[in-house]
């Protein structure tokens, strides 16, 4: 039996029929970035995730670094983020010119720690990025409660967890921000690239808009009032009646980071089914943790008043490297997220961490191990990667 990490044929195949027929019509509209079809996608996020405003953006590092440029973070500021995510996390508090600062992360949900927060706050912080790993809420009232004390911004990663639910509040809509992706492989993925931020302040979203559209226009004016207080928009402009003219005023350097309409229609079909992939997901992890209990490996934890949505099931062993291998000969995928913590990377090394540093962020990544999780697995596959894995730990 050959299983994969994540089967998109299969996933495919479930929404063929419906998804095919709004991508024709798509392609006749002649609309092909922006536009009613994605006005009408970031509709139905703010109703989903009960937020003010969503605003799509191409991808989500950019959502990363909007936020954090819309925030005011720039150069020399320090944002505390984990060690135990994806790179981009890190990388978009450094592309802005900022300093990531890592934090340590817990024992059991592999969250970011708000004890080892705390320790890392200097007159410099101006910001918390914590990232929702593998579809579990961190610790958010502790986050916020800090952030209040020390009038920090708080940014939600929450590339992984579209759908999770803290404590009845789906995350992304906690913090001053949150950051969303819809890379293929996330739980709404789309066929392609695409991102999202959400924020629940006017004037955020307004900056927001600015940024991923060249901070041209009237959102380009207000931007650059908000941020710097420079004059507002630029005034005896002759209106074409075919064109808009202030599309060619820029009042601050933004980014072109727009949605394809393409994919806003593929997701806007996606959406619909969102809710019950994460309980498909869910099950399949809740299949594992009942099944694996009694062997020697460590199953993943969830917190009290949380609904973690399962991007990734990630058992623990000191051993994943031969269990990986051992899985590999039987047909079944598994995945390293992640092999390195960020502070160790080869790309911060001017940052001058060094080994023992963040020593469970340091542990996580030496005894972590992905199993297939994903909707529409079947129960003849979890049991085979169940009795796999069993025998190998026996």
């Amino acid at each position: 039996m050959k299983i994969p990490m994540l089967d998109m044929k299969r996933q495919y195949k479930m929404i063929k029929d419906e998804i095919e027929p709004k991508v024709l019509a798509a392609l006749e509209s002649g609309s092909y970035i922006l536009g009613e079809q994605v006005e009408a996608f970031e509709r139905e996020l703010e109703g989903y995730l009960s937020v003010k405003h969503a605003i799509t953006v191409a991808n989500g590092t950019d959502a990363l670094v909007i936020a954090l440029r819309a925030a005011g973070v720039g150069q020399g500021d320090e944002v505390i983020t984990t060690p135990f995510t994806f790179f981009a996390t890190a990388e978009a508090i450094a592309a802005i010119g900022a300093i990531p600062v890592f934090a340590d992360v817990c024992n059991e949900t592999y969250n970011i720690d708000c004890k080892s927060i705390r320790q890392k706050i200097t007159r410099k912080t101006k910001a918390i990025l914590p990232v929702h790993i593998f579809g579990q809420p961190a610790d958010m009232d502790g986050i916020m409660e800090i952030a209040r004390e020390n009038k920090l911004i708080v940014i939600e990663d929450a590339c992984q967890a579209i759908g999770a639910e803290y404590k009845g509040k789906k995350v992304g809509t906690i913090g001053d921000f949150g950051c969303f992706s819809f890379f293929p492989t996330k739980n709404l993925g789309a066929f392609g690239d695409g991102g999202l931020i959400t924020t629940n302040s006017d004037k955020l979203a307004i900056v927001c808009r600015a940024l991923r559209e060249h901070c041209s226009g009237r959102n380009g004016a207000a931007a650059r009032e908000i941020l710097e207080g420079g004059e507002g928009i630029q005034e005896n402009v002759k209106v074409d009646p075919l064109y808009n003219p202030y599309k060619y005023f820029n009042y601050m350097i933004g980014y072109n980071s727009r949605l394809d309409t393409l994919q806003a229609v593929i997701l806007k079909v996606k959406l619909k089914h969102l809710d019950q992939w994460n309980e498909e997901r869910t099950r399949n992890a809740d299949y594992y943790i009942k099944s694996l209990s009694k062997s020697a490996l460590i199953m993943p934890v969830v917190a009290d008043g949380v609904k973690h949505i399962w991007h990734q099931f990630c058992l623990r062993t000191t051993h994943k490297h031969d269990l990986g291998e051992f899985l590999a000969a039987k047909g079944i995928a598994s995945g390293v997220f992640y092999p390195v913590p960020l502070h160790l990377q080869k790309a911060f090394d001017y940052l001058g961490y060094k080994a023992g540093d963040l020593p469970m962020a340091e542990r996580l990544t030496s005894e972590t191990l992905c199993l297939p999780v994903y909707p529409g697995m079947t129960t003849e596959e979890l049991e085979y990667i169940v009795t796999a894995v069993m025998e190998f730990n026996n």
